[in-house]
């Protein structure tokens, strides 16, 4: 039997929009673009764990054909099918929308999406382990890396004076930590 295919969150239900069925998604500008040219999208209930939503089977939702998108104010509003009224809006109000890895736009060498950095090592240039990045934050200025380590949890700018090397291959994230931080 193949494996399920992978799935990437996107965005959240934060309301329904208008008396149609259209439901609002927000979530990080890149992934929620990638909803323009998706078909169909994987709905995880608002109560359900995130983090467990990898695969199809490994946490409980639908797949849904998706009618239409469009971008509104720095949200996806979505037409799914099935969403008829207002009502099977707001039943979804909190529900994590995802796509499936495959339908992800391709990116341009030495660009990631951020979903795939979570896991990476954090070294310094030295070497030294700073831990492990475990999300990554999107603020109006640039994204900001949370990484765990044995002296807690560290905030790094995602700018260029910071980042120094990203390795998929290695699975590592090099690093210049700015004074103070």
């Amino acid at each position: 039997m193949p494996d399920a295919p992978a799935l990437v969150e996107v965005g959240r239900v934060t309301r329904a929009h208008g008396i149609r069925g259209e439901v609002k998604v927000d979530g990080p500008p890149d992934l929620l673009e990638a909803l323009e040219e998706a078909t169909r999208v994987f709905v995880q209930p608002g109560g359900a764990d995130p983090r467990a939503a990898t695969r199809i089977g490994d946490v409980s939702g639908f797949s849904a054909a998706l009618r239409q998108c469009r971008m509104h104010q720095g949200a996806a509003l979505l037409v799914l099918e099935g969403v008829l009224t207002r009502n099977d809006a707001e039943a979804l109000r909190g529900a994590r929308i995802h796509v499936f890895g495959e339908d992800l736009p391709d990116l341009d060498d030495g660009e990631y999406y951020a979903h795939d950095l979570i896991g990476l090592k954090v070294v310094d240039m030295d070497g030294n382990a700073l831990g492990e990045l475990v999300d990554v934050l999107a603020t109006g200025a640039n994204d900001v890396y949370v990484v765990q380590g044995p002296s807690g949890e560290r905030l790094l700018p995602a700018i260029e004076s910071v980042v120094k090397a990203i390795d998929m291959e290695e699975g590592l994230l090099r690093v210049v930590v700015p004074e103070g931080l």
